[in-house]
């Protein structure tokens, strides 16, 4: 979530009066190499549901798609068929192989991976995600947790006393998500440096699937993947799933600023179409040449997000390639509260207004490109988040207009906020929230103070595919 609007259920009256209507929706996970079980996401194993199922179907481990089916009690055999045949019939399954007849994957190096995992007073949320993600058994893995702004000590006590070596405690005094995942970054030791939220659940193969990504490709700069939901339980959750826009597809894509897209008139300031915070890697070495993330941006602040919009342009603007790998699947726990579809609505529109001031704040001569394709490539991008997997009515709840005006009025307020923060992040904020002035300095493992490099970068042209210093 990219900030909040202060709305309950009251205000969105029709998604409260369909709550009762709503039938819960079990995810689960459907391998066609193994279609005798079904599993739980994240790793956790097998699972024997009845009711509405929707499936995440793989082939060989690589995802094709979402089904859904209905099971009676005691009949999960007629449950398993049907979800079989559903991926046949709705989806396209390349031809099986036996394991004999698959070629062996390529060898290559694994690349140490550092993952960042920023939380703020979620222990229980916390404690899931870090098992999930030791549940990978990836050899060159490194947790780092950032606690931000706590108000507790659980989460320091949950990860000294529960976790071992592993998974290392960090602490960011000041609120903002930017700020704690820069106090990550400094810390971290991997080749390559990943982000998650507190409240995911990351694939056994997550980690590998992002360092296959960069090791592919030397140009690539930074890595997003597959968002799903974890659970569908509420119809709340199935309205966020809807409007949220988190899964970006079951195909490979890839980004340059050398061969730009077509059909995408707002590129490369569309950043929202890359993918999503809660689902991101990046060459550290290549993050930390860009400064890392803008403190005046993100979760916590008054600009509410945009952290990671603005590190998807500027890697792109650099000069690095971008990949959307579908392979690298994160499974995130939606809100199950009625107030989140409007406060989505609202915080999508602000992160994404503030993230288009920070752009042009970084790359003032990138202002004119954006200028020319401002008025048809906005309404594009935020007509994007609710087009995806389009519900039926009773789990949209609010209507498409009033989120588009939730939408409109957080894009209008989006500047003023991120204005608020980068005064903040310069003079200090006076309400005592952040006592001093943070900019990008964070303490290295010493305990001393290291600053993340800063560096001018390279500015899109308008109307042109190259770029100049």
């Amino acid at each position: 979530m990219r900030g909040h609007d202060r709305r309950s259920a009251a205000a969105c009256p029709c998604l409260a009066a369909r709550y009762l209507r709503y039938t819960p929706v079990r995810v689960v996970e459907l391998e066609l190499d193994r279609p005798q079980e079904l599993r739980a996401p994240g790793g956790l194993g097998p699972v024997v549901p009845s009711g509405r199922v929707s499936a995440l179907v793989r082939l060989h481990g690589h995802p094709l798609g979402l089904v859904q089916a209905d099971g009676a009690p005691g009949d999960p055999a007629g449950l398993r068929r049907a979800l079989v045949a559903a991926a046949h019939r709705e989806l396209t399954v390349p031809e099986q192989r036996r394991p004999e007849q698959r070629r062996p994957e390529a060898s290559r190096p694994q690349a140490t991976v550092s993952v960042v995992v920023a939380t703020h007073n979620r222990p229980d949320s916390l404690r899931r995600c870090l098992d999930s993600l030791l549940r990978t058994r990836y050899p060159g893995l490194e947790v780092l947790v950032v606690d931000n702004a706590p108000a507790t000590a659980e989460a320091r006590e949950l990860v000294l006393t529960r976790y071992p070596p592993q998974v290392r405690y960090l602490r960011e005094p000041v609120a903002g998500l930017a700020r704690a995942h820069n106090r990550g970054l400094a810390a971290a030791h991997g080749a390559v440096v990943a982000f998650t939220d507190d409240d995911t659940m990351v694939d056994p193969r997550w980690p590998v699937a992002l360092a296959d990504a960069f090791a592919t490709d030397r140009s690539v700069g930074c890595v997003t993947g597959l968002i799903l939901p974890a659970e569908l339980e509420t119809p709340a959750q199935a309205a966020l799933e809807a409007h949220g826009g988190y899964a970006k597809g079951f195909a490979p894509r890839r980004w340059s600023i050398g061969e730009p897209p077509t059909g995408e008139p707002l590129f490369p300031f569309a950043s929202g179409r890359f993918g999503s915070g809660a689902n991101m890697a990046f060459r550290t070495s290549l993050l930390r040449r860009l400064g890392g993330f803008d403190p005046a941006t993100g979760t916590g602040t008054p600009a509410r997000g945009g952290d990671d919009l603005l590190a998807f342009f500027r890697v792109l603007t650099s000069g690095a390639s971008l990949v959307y790998q579908p392979d690298a699947i994160v499974w995130h726990h939606h809100r199950r509260t009625l107030d989140a579809v409007p406060a989505q609505a609202f915080g999508y529109g602000v992160g994404f207004g503030a993230y288009l001031a920070a752009a042009v704040r970084h790359q003032p001569a990138a202002l004119p490109a954006l200028l020319r394709i401002l008025p048809r490539g906005v309404g594009v991008a935020l007509r994007g988040t609710g087009r995806r997997a389009a519900p039926s009515p009773p789990v949209a709840g609010a209507s498409p207009a009033e989120l588009a005006r939730l939408q409109l009025r957080g894009l209008a307020y989006g500047p003023i906020g991120y204005l608020r923060s980068a005064l903040q992040d310069r003079y200090g904020d006076k309400s005592g929230s952040g006592r001093a002035r943070t900019g990008s300095r964070r303490r290295g493992r010493d305990g001393g103070r290291r600053r993340l490099p800063t560096t001018t970068t390279r500015t899109v042209r308008p109307g042109a595919a190259g770029l100049r210093r």
